[in-house]
């Protein structure tokens, strides 16, 4: 297998280190090899190898790009992350920043090992569950990925969407066009996509339907290829929501479902698509989940401590 890597305007000293440092260290501690032509990185082998020397060069050129610098410590970093099969440990999380998308204000990087866990989950399988609460980063993170893969020509596309209890998903009786009805219950994910992409550039992939923001029931009867897709407040998706939204996936794309499932508005909680999909598809290979705890909360530190007195307080209850 062969695989190519090109360098565009990166310093090839600053990413191969001197003597070309960097390059024996990988090719030392990872079964293939590496030929540097000009401005091109090939690397040849067997499968695995190639796909995991590929991974570390690209995580060496955003750790590049996103601090200025790459040190030896850093790539042993990166190539113990990605040859590791059981996730990363704290150790890793300290040492090295995952590095998942630069936005317009700079790198957009794990916080906590949770959030690694999630990283880890993404690079294994096409449709992953991210619960937890509040503040862990479950949306935010989840458009950091969509956004890399879109402007990595990975996918064509990224869908958004969210069920919108609130309005009953009924929103023909809403003032307004779809637009208007919709946009106070995504805010959210706008939110986020602001952090991604300049107001002018959101505005025209928008405009352009390269980027689509829309209510979970009007992806009914849609099917989307090469298709960034995610969910989010899934705790809202019924049973059948779940499986339509998931029965989506088209080819060559991939899924992130996010939710928290302590903050359920239906009616009875066991509707809950969320709620009952751990049981169902936790043994379907492609697909992974990734449990963020309040361990994981990356607002205010007062916010951890009030997820634990209402979680106290549900304790007690039962």
């Amino acid at each position: 297998m062969e695989k190519t890597i090109k360098l565009k305007s990166l310093e090839p000293t600053t990413l191969l280190g001197v003597a070309d440092v960097h390059i024996k260290l990988i090719e030392s501690a990872i079964s293939a090899t590496i030929i540097v032509r000009g401005e091109l990185i090939i690397i040849q082998g067997k499968k695995k190898p190639v796909e995991q020397i590929y991974e570390v060069i690209n995580e060496m050129m955003v750790t590049l790009i996103s601090k200025g610098s790459l040190t030896v410590r850093n790539v042993q970093n990166l190539i113990s992350i990605v040859k590791s099969e059981n996730g990363y440990s704290q150790e890793d999380f300290q040492s090295s920043d995952i590095v998942i998308h630069y936005g317009k204000n700079g790198a957009i990087v794990t916080k906590t090992p949770g959030q690694l866990e999630y990283v880890n989950e993404m690079k294994k399988n096409d449709i992953v569950f991210s619960i937890g609460p509040a503040g862990t980063g479950k949306t935010f993170l989840a458009v950091a990925f969509a956004v890399a893969a879109l402007e990595n020509n990975e996918v064509d596309k990224i869908i958004l969407c969210r069920p919108a209890v609130e309005a009953g998903e009924n929103l023909g009786f809403l003032p307004g066009d779809l637009q208007e009805k919709i946009d106070p219950y995504l805010a959210p994910i706008y939110d986020s996509l602001r952090i991604m992409l300049s107001e002018n550039k959101l505005a025209k992939l928008l405009k352009q339907k390269i980027i689509e923001v829309v209510p979970l029931a009007y992806m009914r009867g849609r099917t989307m290829d090469s298709s960034f897709m995610i969910l989010d407040e899934a705790q809202n998706a019924t049973v059948m929501q779940m499986k339509m939204f998931l029965t989506r996936l088209g080819i060559g794309s991939k899924a992130i479902i996010t939710g928290d499932v302590t903050q359920i508005d239906l009616k009875h909680r066991t509707d809950s698509g969320l709620v009952q999909v751990s049981h169902i598809l936790k043994n379907v290979k492609g697909i992974g989940f990734a449990t963020l705890n309040r361990s994981a909360v990356v607002r205010h530190p007062l916010v951890m401590r009030i997820i634990k007195a209402y979680d106290d307080i549900s304790s007690n209850d039962k």
